[in-house]
């Protein structure tokens, strides 16, 4: 368990119902780069050992975590767009993935220029709930023809069992806070 991250879930997150947990003012929505940073740190110690010449992200609430991995590991962060800008070449790959927060279907988009075949990818995120929208990432990185080496997420929500969805990929799977439960409006951490 990463203390920092805990001590600061356990003071500012809030419980919303139905398995929501907000984390807005230091992860989603106001970012703190001090503690960003220090998570950055821990990530990258935990997946140095793998190799990775890139990290793969979704946008918008996993790149600060992926780009301060990234920082440490001293390689480029590519994020999955949700959204084809006229910049983007014609041919993308693309996959989608259920969103709990948006209550739909999101689409991720990569551009073949930025993850290429050969690229060893290492995975972060803020969440591991589902894993739904971490296997759309790792099919853009099989469709890209890159390994993956790891996969890494600020928060796991064990309860949502995306951690077995993931486990046949037979990489790393880290996850700095495992949360138990969040069951009548309280927020249960998982004993270290």
């Amino acid at each position: 368990m990463f203390e920092p991250l805990k001590d600061r879930i356990a003071l500012e997150g809030k419980n919303l119902g139905g398995g929501i947990l907000k984390v807005d003012p230091f992860i989603n929505h106001q970012v703190d780069p001090v503690l960003m940073d220090a998570c950055g740190q821990e990530l990258a110690a935990r997946f140095k050992s793998t190799n990775p010449t890139k990290v793969l992200t979704a946008e918008i609430s996993g790149i600060a975590p992926a780009l301060m991995t990234a920082k440490y590991l001293n390689v480029p962060v590519v994020y999955a767009r949700k959204h084809k800008p006229i910049t983007m070449p014609d041919t993308v790959y693309l996959t989608v993935a259920p969103s709990h927060t948006k209550g739909g279907v999101v689409e991720l988009i990569v551009s073949p220029e930025y993850l290429a075949n050969g690229e060893r990818v290492l995975i972060i995120d803020d969440f591991l709930a589902s894993g739904a929208t971490i296997a759309g990432l790792v099919r853009l990185a099989q469709t890209a023809g890159a390994t993956l080496v790891g996969i890494g997420a600020l928060i796991e929500k064990t309860f949502e069992g995306g951690r077995d969805l993931l486990s046949p990929l037979g990489v790393p799977v880290e996850s700095l806070v495992k949360i138990v439960s969040l069951d009548d409006g309280r927020i249960e951490f998982a004993e270290d």
